[in-house]
């Protein structure tokens, strides 16, 4: 029962764990797949953007080359001359491309020196020499087709935003190098592009030579930026040249970001879009919100009701061990009020024993004395010893706390056996007399408890007769329960043998109706103050109806009373078959190497010398932890370990675990008096041996316990 409540503790206490570790487990799998899925979703984001961006950048820069491009087809073959004198028609050409095309600032014709012939801004241009700007000199020596040049601020008296240029050599008919045409670009126009379709938090674009050099920027910079080709964006890229996914910490201001990247075209320009890293987790963040809102609650409650599951079974399991504890205080008092009763005549009895040893080792140690009275002393000190381990086992299975086991007994003979400690309790003055039946009457219960209901039951009857007068105990079948007033029948059961009864009758003053119904009550007594606890009767009444019996009660005021304890009876068959008694003689340890744990040094000396006179070899240790040492240290030395149960610190059945538990192949034999553990968890599987144990039986159990050792060592072989 308690095995169970604690497994239903254990299950309700895993269910708790689970109810938190499987949402927690779910959450952390379902975050992973929102993470990768929100990233997925950044990632094809970025690609839409960047696929706009780069459209955007290519049709800029082929508006601007074919413009200029156009520019180049009107000036052709033209001399410096005549297109100084057509300046102010040239100007006003230029002066409406620009304002058609909102990403130019300027265009502009120079001439072989770098002079400006005509331009955007301003006519007639001034005389200003600009042979250094990249946009001239790189086409002078050579012709390399459009050119965009870097990030550049206007020169006085010319003003406005900054500017990188796009421009395109003018040859002359025989190819030589005559000027250039050159249009200035607003990085601003990309910036506030990509402000338009970069709204989403943590938006970025970039747009850049193929060289590192950064021509527009997204969040605007307020300086020029220019990348390593050997840093990790230009690893990157020359990795995957054509366009690209990255996540990485980018070198204008150390964010980490999640960025594409796409060449524009045959155009030495790149184009890039991304987001920053935190942006994408704020929008897992924020998923993951959404499911804490509903998956938080929901696991809280269970769990809530799954402890509150728990601490109301642990209430009610608590509740349940103490009315357990209740009524096995009940038991163990009703035992002990028993066992009282007994006290005053089992120290008149075992006086008598330690008189007859006494008086028999005080006549043993006279000298000359002849042979048969020197055998009939050592046997009246055996029989002695065997009556009082009799009477001490009686005595110990009445003191019990523990709930004893059913087990199948003959009432008959188990009332018989019970003859001298009944005798002993109720007096000289009380005469007794049993009536049993020739066959057995076999029941299924408690014996322990058999036993104290018959004490408890005979105790009463003297009571009621003050000391003197007769009871009788009979034992006899019968096929239902006579007394009407019987709350339980078996007679309805298929294959039920009846009951048998055990009647005890007495002749003392009786009990008057008015008390009738109330004896069998927990307390109630009608003794004195200190002669009775009132527990007796109503431990009769629980063991039969425990058991599956009843206890009735019939009196008459000044005849007598009469009890009848009605227990199931069960058919022969189920009685274990009794051995008969070993009486077979010593047998001889021929070297056997007995390890002897004994913490009681008489008993421990004792035991030593007569197995040493058979030819044992024994060593003697006063404490189980030291014996394990020993065994540890060379457990081949030994052939059979043999403890007492009941020592201080490490008990027998500690050491006998051990011993088994390290894999020590040496067999162990036990023995107590009484011990607590022993009664309430068994031998665990050893051999025991009882206390008081003779010395001839003491050789037989260990010789048995070596020889199965040897037989299986022998076969492991």
């Amino acid at each position: 029962m308690q095995g169970a409540q604690r497994n239903s503790l254990r299950l309700l206490q895993w269910m708790m764990v689970a109810s938190l570790a499987l949402p927690i487990a779910l959450f952390a799998i379902a975050s992973t797949i929102s993470y990768t899925s929100t990233r997925d979703i950044a990632d094809r984001e970025i690609e839409r953007t960047l696929d706009v961006a780069h459209e955007h950048a290519l049709k800029v820069f082929e508006t601007i080359d074919r413009s200029l491009s156009e520019l180049n087809e009107v000036v052709r073959g033209l001399p410096d001359d005549v297109i100084r004198a057509r300046e102010g028609v040239l100007h006003r050409r230029l002066r409406r491309l620009t304002d058609s095309l909102p990403q130019l600032k300027s265009a502009w014709i120079f001439d072989a020196d770098g002079k400006a012939l005509v331009n955007s801004l301003v006519s007639p241009p001034p005389q200003l020499g600009f042979s250094d700007r990249d946009y001239f000199y790189v086409h002078v020596d050579q012709t390399i087709g459009t050119f965009i040049g870097m990030p550049l601020t206007p020169r006085p008296p010319y003003q406005g935003a900054r500017f990188f240029s796009m421009s395109r050599r003018r040859d002359a008919d025989d190819g030589s190098f005559i000027g250039v045409i050159q249009a200035s670009v607003l990085p601003e126009y990309f910036e506030s592009f990509y402000a338009r379709i970069g709204s989403d938090r943590g938006s970025f674009f970039a747009m850049g030579r193929t060289d590192g050099v950064v021509l527009a920027h997204f969040p605007r910079l307020d300086r020029d930026l220019r990348l390593d080709p050997g840093g990790p964006v230009g690893r990157e890229i020359a990795a995957h040249p054509a366009q690209g996914l990255m996540t990485i910490a980018w070198p204008s201001d150390g964010i980490e970001r999640r960025i594409g990247y796409r060449r524009v075209a045959e155009y030495p320009i790149y184009v890039s879009a991304g987001f920053e890293t935190s942006a994408i987790r704020a929008r897992w963040y924020a998923t993951i919100g959404q499911h804490l809102v509903f998956g938080v609650p929901a696991t809280a409650l269970l769990f809530l009701l799954l402890a509150f599951a728990f601490r109301r079974t642990q209430h009610l399991q608590m509740e349940a061990a103490r009315r357990r504890e209740a009524e096995e205080a009940l038991k163990h008092s009703q035992r002990l009020e028993a066992l009282g009763q007994l006290t005053g005549g089992v120290a008149h009895d075992f006086n008598n024993l330690l008189t007859v040893i006494r008086a028999s080792v005080d006549l043993l140690n006279r000298p000359q004395l002849s042979e048969e009275r020197r055998q009939r002393y050592i046997t009246a000190i055996a029989d002695a010893v065997a009556r009082a381990a009799k009477l001490t086992s009686q005595l110990l299975a009445f003191a019990r706390r523990q709930t004893l086991k059913p087990e199948v007994f003959d009432v008959g003979e188990r009332l018989q056996s019970l003859h001298d400690m009944l005798a002993t309790l109720l007096g000289p003055a009380i005469e007794i007399a049993m009536r049993l039946p020739a066959e057995p009457c076999l029941v299924n219960a408690d014996a322990s408890q058999f036993e104290t209901a018959l004490i408890n039951m005979a105790t009463n009857a003297r009571d009621a007769m003050q000391g003197k007068g007769r009871i009788s105990f009979t034992v006899e079948r019968a096929a239902t329960i006579p007394d009407t007033l019987a709350q339980v029948s078996h007679s309805h059961i298929p294959g039920h043998l009846g009951f048998v009864g055990v009647i005890v009758s007495d002749t003392g003053v009786g009990i008057p109706p008015a008390r009738l119904g109330r004896i069998f009550e927990p307390f109630f007594t009608t003794k004195q103050v200190g002669h009775g606890t009132g527990l007796g009767l109503s431990q009769v009444f629980g063991f039969a109806r425990q058991s599956g019996g009843e206890v009735t009660v019939t009196s008459e005021v000044g005849q007598g009373s009469t009890f009848s304890l009605y227990l199931p009876r069960v058919p022969a068959d189920l009685l274990p078959q009794q051995q008969a008694p070993n009486t077979a003689p010593a047998v001889a340890g021929s070297g056997m190497s007995v390890l002897l744990v004994e913490d009681n040094i008489e008993l421990a000396n004792f035991a030593a010398d007569g197995l040493t006179a058979l030819g044992y070899s024994i060593t003697l240790i006063d404490n189980a932890a030291d014996a394990l040492a020993e065994l540890v240290v060379d457990a081949d030395r030994f052939d059979v370990v043999f403890s007492d149960i009941v020592m201080p610190g490490m008990t027998g059945l500690d050491l006998a675990r051990a011993i088994r538990d390290r894999g020590i192949k040496v067999p162990v034999v036990l023995t107590t008096g009484y011990s607590q553990a022993l009664s309430q968890e068994g031998s665990l599987g050893f051999d025991l041996v009882q206390k008081p144990y003779s010395i001839e039986e003491l050789s037989r159990v260990l010789h048995r316990a070596a020889r199965l050792r040897r037989v299986r060592d022998g076969a492991a072989e």
